[in-house]
């Protein structure tokens, strides 16, 4: 079992290397396709549309195919619709391509969370928050590597077509060798499995949600935060994301001890608040460089948010830990449908700043929720 460990822990890896590198070229794609901060905005629905039906029924594909076969079958196509971004430059196909990509990134970021639940179950020792950390780590090396080559004046497509290869490769090797593990017992059978809602997974999502918008908003905005505020040079703009993704990764890696002397709810409102006051920075930075310092903080502060929530709704225990970790990641998906275009709307009539301080009241809502993560809540509300 502990090769199967390591394993999923580079394959959240991987997965970050897959998906995170087109995220380094959404600036320059906006200026290649000519897209103003609005129109940007509505392209960048395309992936939360693809994910958003994809989690009703995706329980039902992981059951009944394994997390493994979805991440060999599924992960590929998210790799090369992404670097297809790069040479078909059209508003629709740009979207429809984003929106493929999402369904590919919905399905195994549900298949590779859901594996190391099974793994955490099985071994008795937590994992999630060391999973989500190599993921940060895996991010933060292809932010640097597309802040690099942007500094360098590579191409977009370029970029990505040379990485495709090396990303499948990597799965491969990672995903064909790995053992297969049984699922988390739960008290579930019998029930459909689609991925609607409880209440119990719409508590965790008040929690979540502040933290996983804060993200998500970081990946397509946090560039051109630092490019439209600041005159910096290109390679600095491209700093901004590896900023919040390097104490990301090294929160995550660490949080298992946190979590384990302090208890997830501790934990949880402390690093909330680190994250309002990182986002005050941000929002309030009179230069690039206590920008860089909010972004950090802020990373930080929302390092293990996300991870808790999902682990907290594969622990549930009322229904299989794929239908809860769907339903969990569907109302996020719901929201993220919307929030591109508010950010983008919102930046383009009154500044990125004002679109990020929007995302205080959130931080606020997941310091409040925190409770939701105590440890012998009861799972057994109705359903919604």
């Amino acid at each position: 079992m502990p090769i199967a460990r390591w394993r999923i822990i580079a394959l959240f890896f991987v997965h970050a290397l897959a998906i995170g590198a087109i995220h380094t070229r959404i600036p320059d794609i906006q200026l290649l396709v000519g897209l103003s901060e609005s129109q940007l905005g509505l392209v960048l629905m395309g992936p939360a549309v693809g994910a958003l039906g994809t989690f009703l029924f995706s329980s039902r594909v992981i059951e009944r195919f394994g997390p493994r076969a979805v991440i060999l079958g599924v992960l590929p196509v998210a790799i090369i619709s992404a670097a297809l971004i790069t040479v078909l430059l059209h508003p629709v196909a740009l979207f429809v391509l984003l929106m493929i990509n999402g369904i590919g990134f919905s399905l195994t970021n549900i298949a590779i969370n859901v594996e190391a639940d099974r793994i955490e179950a099985a071994t008795e020792q937590r994992i999630m928050n060391r999973c989500h950390g190599a993921w940060s780590v895996g991010f933060l090396l292809t932010s640097l590597l597309g802040a690099a080559l942007r500094g360098f004046d590579v191409s977009p497509a370029l970029h990505m077509w040379a990485l495709a290869p090396v990303t499948i490769a990597l799965l491969l090797i990672i995903v064909v060798p790995m053992p297969i593990v049984p699922p988390r017992a739960h008290a579930g059978a019998g029930r459909k499995r689609l991925a609607w809602p409880s209440w119990a997974t719409m508590g965790l999502v008040a929690f979540g949600l502040g933290a996983a918008l804060t993200e998500g908003a970081s990946r397509s905005w946090s560039i051109i935060y630092l490019r439209d505020n600041f005159e910096v040079a290109a390679w600095i703009e491209s700093l901004a994301l590896p900023a919040l993704l390097l104490t990301m990764a090294i929160g995550r890696l660490v949080a298992d001890r946190w979590i384990d002397r302090f208890g997830p709810v501790r934990v949880a409102r402390t690093l909330s608040a680190v994250a309002l006051v990182g986002m005050v920075l941000l929002v309030a930075s009179p230069n690039a460089a206590s920008a860089l310092a909010g972004f950090g903080l802020v990373g930080v502060g929302i390092c293990v948010l996300f991870p808790l929530t999902l682990s907290a709704a594969a622990r549930l225990g009322d229904r299989p830990a794929s239908e809860n970790v769907a339903a969990t990641t569907l109302i996020f998906q719901l929201v993220n449908l919307g929030a591109p275009v508010l950010i983008g709307t919102v930046a383009e009539g009154f500044g990125i700043r004002s679109a990020f301080a929007m995302l205080l009241p959130l931080l606020v809502l997941s310091w409040l929720m925190a409770g939701r993560l105590r440890p012998g809540r009861p799972a057994h509300a109705p359903q919604g």
